[in-house]
């Protein structure tokens, strides 16, 4: 039989218990269609790259499918009825993957990291930052938009885009923007 893989990303609003409940019916679909759902990983609760049905967050969850294609297809579909699911994703694969996915061992090397490093002032994998030298004197004011400098004043024009003339107004006529040239 043909072997997949199939991601779906349920509301971020569902208990974790409702998400293992729709995990559990669509895994009864997967077995009354003859196939047999080989791996399903919970990835939690992770932040979404953009809103999606104005949700920010949502629970991932991921099958490791082998079961031929109608299955699939009455699956989809059932999810694709289902308002708590905010997308789905099936793929076809050649092989399945042994172990945990990619995204549990991401999670794993976290935990890890964490037990390891702390807030003790460790930095995780990239060791102790040290003493940082000494910067030495720099120079104060003068910076873009600072009201220090040669220029500015009492307006504030500064490096800024209103520019900032010597008699302290800042800019055009106290105005700042643009001013036209003089014929």
């Amino acid at each position: 039989m043909p072997m997949y893989e199939h991601v779906f990303l349920a509301r971020q609003d569902l208990a974790n218990a409702q998400v293992e409940a729709m995990s559990e019916a669509f895994t009864k679909i997967i077995t009354d269609g003859n196939g047999r759902v080989a791996k399903n990983e919970y990835w939690g609760l992770r932040s979404l790259a953009y809103r999606i049905n104005k949700n920010r967050k949502a629970h991932y969850v991921l099958f490791n499918i082998d079961a031929p294609a109608p299955a699939i297809a009455e699956l989809e579909r059932q999810v694709g009825l289902s308002e708590d699911i905010l997308r789905f994703m099936t793929v076809r694969v050649d092989a399945m993957e042994e172990g945990p996915s990619a995204m549990m061992r991401r999670n794993e090397s976290r935990e890890r990291e964490g037990r390891e490093g702390g807030r003790d002032g460790e930095r995780g994998r990239d060791g102790p930052r040290g003493d940082r030298p000494d910067r030495g004197d720099r120079p104060r004011g003068g910076g873009f938009g600072e009201r220090g400098g040669e220029r500015g004043g009492e307006r504030g024009g500064g490096g800024g885009f209103g520019g900032g003339n010597s008699d302290g107004r800042g800019g055009a006529g106290g105005a700042g923007g643009f001013r036209p040239r003089a014929a």
